[in-house]
């Protein structure tokens, strides 16, 4: 059976929004349908996969329930404001209450045309979607906060991009879909009375702890800061690049939303840049927190009328909140290495014995994820496989001397602090060459046996799969991939 839609934010007022109704594909073939998350959504999945769910997932009918609408919203990019964006190419369906009793968003993406398209023709290409479809899933094994896929599918109508290409869609599910530029867009309109409807509705729905605090919009400030350091510490432990980390692309909800352009880091290098569109490399990997300090720093400007009445005590109480950020994130971020690198205790000179051992990797082009995971053997005596990853193995050396005297100090047993640094040092992340073959495939092809390949190895991330090796081998000079492409 279908389920029946509730929407909260299209009962938001009609500013909010503008309705749209999704393209109707001409005719659509399903790629994957996600299982387990339609189950938790509530869901049957075979329904979904039924002529009835294909209809509802490829535009060509709406579920009971579902109030079609495109959200506005405005957004710094590449640090310039657009004091108008909104959603061009997906249309919020509406939202269905998880089997957890979680609202959650399902949107189209790739649907079509809305009011907010900007002369673009609102659909997507396969590519693109199944690079979204295979990463955020990657992401959400691996324990990252994250926008999830519910399923795919082919429109059976070409996309003219720089060439013909396939065109799909993906049915997105997220705790919301409301980022800092939906407040920056009340902002530049200078819309009070929006900016408290929508905060309201955000701590209802993502932090309903602020409203009980007798200063419920800085209480929302701070929750938003603390789940954007968090979840940019984490990327930053995965060696996650979102690529494209403009305000309209910052979920207020602590979730990674857009991907676009993202790729995840071979050699560890702070520098490093895939977007084809990032020229100056403002959001490097190394930048990703800074960058996201200034998004919540944008964000704070928004709500600074809800701060206090006075102008001077609001800003005051902004920088306040924003000023808590730095320790958020060196706590989230330091802890994470701790862990990575085999501590549970915490000593003074733990940030310079990291910190060094990253610089070497820097240096000596060490695959960052190999690297993290071979020290769980090094940590049994096994220094070889961490060892041979450096083009000169002294510097390996001689940090675990270092490293062992403070792994000594730790009190743990050796085999225990294995298991521990294997649980968060992943064998496979979603390898950059990989997925440019895995997408060829199935545009050039209509292949997609190496899509469902790796969806099924990304599922298990922290695993050692026997006979999926490959899949965690860094590319050959050869296969590497310079750019990566936002498929707008």
């Amino acid at each position: 059976m279908p389920i029946t839609f509730d929407n909260s934010y299209a009962r938001l007022p009609p500013r909010f929004f503008a309705p749209a109704h999704p393209l109707r594909s001409p005719s659509p073939t399903l790629i994957r349908i996600n299982a387990a998350l339609a189950v938790e959504l509530g869901f049957d999945p075979e329904w979904l996969g039924s002529t009835a769910g294909l209809d509802m997932l490829s535009g060509r009918s709406i579920a009971e329930g579902a109030e079609p609408i495109a959200q506005a919203y405005a957004g710094h990019q590449f640090g310039n404001l657009v004091p108008q964006l909104g959603d061009g190419r997906a249309i919020l369906l509406g939202e269905v209450i998880d089997g957890a009793g979680r609202r959650r968003d399902v949107q189209l993406k790739g649907a079509g045309r809305t009011a907010f398209s900007r002369g673009g023709d609102g659909r997507a290409a396969l590519g693109p979607v199944l690079r979204e479809y295979l990463v955020s899933e990657a992401m959400a094994a691996l324990g990252v906060p994250t926008t999830r896929a519910l399923a795919a599918v082919t429109t059976g109508e070409p996309v003219v991009r720089e060439t013909v290409l396939p065109g799909a869609m993906l049915t997105r599910v997220a705790s919301s879909h409301i980022r800092v530029g939906t407040f920056q867009y009340f902002a530049a309109r200078e819309d009070v009375e929006a900016i408290r409807l929508l905060a309201d509705h955000v701590i209802v729905r993502h932090y309903p702890a602020a409203a009980t605090e007798e200063r419920p919009y800085r209480a929302l400030l701070d929750a938003v800061i603390n789940a954007q350091a968090h979840l940019v510490a984490r990327w930053l432990l995965l060696g996650f690049i979102h690529g494209v980390m403009n305000t309209d692309n910052m979920s207020v909800a602590g979730e990674t939303i857009d991907y676009g352009p993202c790729a995840f880091m071979d050699a560890y290098d702070p520098a490093t840049v895939f977007s084809s569109i990032d020229r100056t490399g403002r959001y490097a990997y190394g930048n990703q927190p800074r960058i996201a300090h200034w998004n919540l720093t944008r964000l704070a400007e928004a709500l600074l009328p809800l701060l206090d009445e006075d102008q001077d005590a609001a800003v005051e109480e902004a920088q306040d909140a924003l000023g808590g950020y730095g320790s958020l994130f060196e706590q989230a971020y330091f802890g994470g290495l701790r862990r990575k690198i085999g501590l549970m205790s915490e000593e003074r000179g733990d940030v310079e014995l990291i910190n060094t051992l990253l610089t070497r990797m820097t240096e000596n082009e060490v695959d960052f994820t190999l690297s993290f995971r071979a020290l769980g053997r090094a940590a049994l005596g096994e220094d070889e496989p961490a060892r041979a990853l450096f083009i000169d193995p002294t510097a390996f050396d001689a940090w675990t001397s270092e490293w062992r005297s403070r792994l000594s100090r730790d009190g743990q047993d050796a085999e225990a602090r294995r298991r521990a640094m294997e649980q968060v040092n992943p064998a496979f992340i979603p390898r950059n060459h990989h997925v440019e073959a895995m997408i060829a495939a199935a545009v050039e092809r209509q292949d997609f046996s190496r899509f469902d390949r790796m969806l099924d190895v990304l599922s298990r991330p922290y695993e050692d799969q026997p006979g999926a090796e490959d899949l965690a081998t860094p590319p050959q000079p050869h296969e590497r991939v310079a750019a990566t492409f936002c498929g707008t």
